[in-house]
């Protein structure tokens, strides 16, 4: 089984309210990227990725004027994918929307989430992830109430073959100095952003605890905007979103081998899923942001992890039109997961990424 994780940039823009496809000359909000060109693109992307399980990060808009279901739907069955079904969660007022397209002759997915109800008052522990989480951020003992910009989508698996398991697809986010006054002012507010950040990683890592002790196969994947060395202000607080959320304690540490590369060897080449322009400097920018996670017991199902990087992976760059699409489709590259989720367990199974094996 082939399980995925791609932040699409602005799928929404792709869509009329109907949730039609615009295909057209007009712009997309990609950047010299035509409505037309990138849902080509991405129709490419799609076909060759041939997952039976997409979490789409920035998935189409769900409000009273658009439905994410009946967008992602249309997609799939515009481009011929058998992953044509698609489940989400709770809505958000982003327009970056977190949902599942998925091959319903492989598996079933039901939106499931769990833990107790708060409101606006919060709750402390794991609560369910459109509430509010109580935290104190910065030792003042005094509680912050976080929420979720973006409500990570939690989803109760069965596959084909009869296996359970859970799966999360999260979109953290550590917001941009907006109303900064000066230097400064920038520096406070990036500062409360990040501790926001962390006390959403330390919420999803609360479900995960939760889910781990209950015995349950589990798969974390998703965006989570950070990783080792990225952010300045890492030191300042020692660990990172993504450390948090993969845990430390062996019985109860997720693995995802990029993230392993990347805190291992912090002064070597990193493996990077997103590829952003930064004008002022007129460079590229490559960053490890996306990433699937998954759970001690799931590495007996003989893993192998792809980053679908249209100038790392050889197999993307040996296809013109592939490695053309990639690029033109998002700013983030998929991340795939190749699993024998129905297949016995194997005891001496490896940790495998793309690199290690040859090309499907």
């Amino acid at each position: 089984m082939r399980i995925a994780t791609y932040n699409v940039e602005w799928f929404s823009s792709l869509f009329d309210a109907a949730g039609g496809l615009l295909v057209d000359d007009e712009w997309s909000a990609r950047y010299n990227v035509t409505r037309a060109q990138q849902i080509e693109a991405l129709g490419i992307v799609f076909t060759a990725l041939d997952a039976d399980a997409v979490m789409i990060i920035e998935a189409p808009d769900n409000s009273r004027r658009s439905n994410t279901v009946a967008a992602l739907e249309t997609f799939a069955q515009t481009m011929g994918l058998r992953a044509n079904k698609a489940v989400m969660g709770f809505s958000n007022d982003t327009q970056q929307e977190i949902a599942l397209l998925y091959d319903p002759n492989a598996l079933s997915a039901r939106h499931d989430p769990i833990g107790p109800e708060t409101g606006k008052k919060g709750g402390h522990g794991a609560p369910r992830f459109d509430g509010s989480f109580r935290i104190d951020l910065d030792v003042d003992a005094t509680e912050d109430i976080v929420t979720f910009s973006k409500p990570p989508l939690e989803l109760d698996i069965t596959t084909r073959g009869g296996t359970r398991l859970r799966m999360i697809g999260a979109h953290l986010k550590s917001k941009a100095p907006h109303g900064a006054r000066n230097a400064a002012d920038a520096m406070r507010i990036s500062i409360a952003n990040r501790r926001k950040q962390l006390a959403q990683a330390i919420w999803l890592r609360g479900r995960v605890d939760e889910h781990l002790s209950a015995g349950e196969s589990l798969i974390v994947l998703g965006d989570l905007n950070d990783g080792p060395g990225l952010d300045e202000y890492e030191d300042l607080f020692g660990r990172s979103s993504v450390e948090i959320v993969m845990g430390r304690n062996g019985d109860t540490r997720l693995f995802d081998p990029h993230a392993r590369r990347a805190l291992g060897r912090k002064l070597s080449a990193q493996p990077t899923t997103a590829r952003f322009w930064i004008r002022p400097e007129k460079r590229f920018l490559q960053a490890l942001l996306d990433y699937v996670m998954i759970s001690p017991d799931l590495m007996a199902k003989r893993p192998v992890w792809r980053i679908w990087h249209p100038l790392d992976d050889p197999a993307c760059w040996a296809v013109p039109e592939l490695r053309d699409a990639l690029v033109m489709a998002s700013d983030h590259f998929p991340v795939s997961l190749d699993i024998d989720i129905d297949g016995a367990p194997d005891p001496g199974a490896a940790i495998l990424t793309q690199d290690d094996t040859a090309a499907p």
